[in-house]
């Protein structure tokens, strides 16, 4: 019963890397070779994302704190040279708040939530800063979170399979001149790329005393790097 498992397990693990690759009947004289390549590229854009949340005894008056820290918003964008009109508006929200220990579940304040999101280019980047900090400041922001994004990925992606289409082909020299062979011309090749995936994580801003005093948390870094992998399959002739 054990052997059996054994080889189930055995069984199973070939198929699955069988599904990995793709299936090639080389021919006699060819060379099957396969590698792996990555690009780290600098990202091109900064995401910088925050969550407007009043809550009020009416929705009116969140209504009224929401417009407020709104304009607030806008005139910090202002202030550092950025088209509000270029800030994205994701969702708005007006949720009642209960007083759950009542039993007629009264409710005590309305609560409105809108999520902001503001894209900086590359050469804006030093701003990421201030904004943070300044946008700290408004009573009703929170949950500002900060992520980087690469739009020109194809590019990337061609820079990664270039790099494993050259460690395929390295590989591939190696064997055939180890047998005492020559590598031919390329018959076959399959390309597998993986893009990164994007985590918006929240990002803990500094004490609104400590705002003009310290420097900001992004201060003195430089972005993450985007890395985008590629797997490349190569079938080649041998002379």
């Amino acid at each position: 019963m054990k052997k059996f498992l054994v080889l189930a397990l055995i069984l199973a693990a070939t198929l699955a890397l069988a599904q990995d690759r793709p299936a090639v009947n080389a021919p006699a004289n060819s060379v099957y070779v396969g590698a792996d390549g990555r690009f780290e590229a600098d990202p091109d854009t900064a995401v910088l994302s925050f969550t407007i949340s009043p809550q009020a005894d009416t929705a009116n008056e969140a209504y009224a704190q929401a417009s407020k820290a709104a304009e607030q918003v806008r005139a910090i964008l202002r202030q550092n040279g950025i088209d509000p009109k270029l800030a994205q508006l994701g969702f708005m929200s007006v949720q009642p708040m209960y007083d759950w220990k009542n039993p007629k579940h009264k409710v005590v304040a309305y609560r409105l939530s809108t999520t902001i999101t503001v894209k900086l280019k590359k050469p804006e980047f030093d701003k990421i800063g201030p904004l943070t900090g300044q946008f700290a400041d408004i009573d009703t922001v929170s949950g500002q979170s900060l992520n980087y994004e690469l739009n020109d990925m194809e590019a990337a992606k061609n820079k990664a399979v270039e790099d494993a289409f050259k460690k395929a082909r390295n590989s591939a020299s190696t064997v055939t001149m180890a047998g005492g062979r020559q590598l031919g011309e390329l018959l076959y090749a399959s390309v597998d790329v993986n893009e990164p995936v994007r985590i918006y994580a929240p990002q803990a801003m500094a004490m609104k005393s400590m705002a003009a005093a310290a420097p900001a948390p992004t201060e003195g870094f430089s972005a993450q790097q985007i890395t985008v992998t590629a797997h490349v399959n190569a079938l080649f002739g041998m002379k």
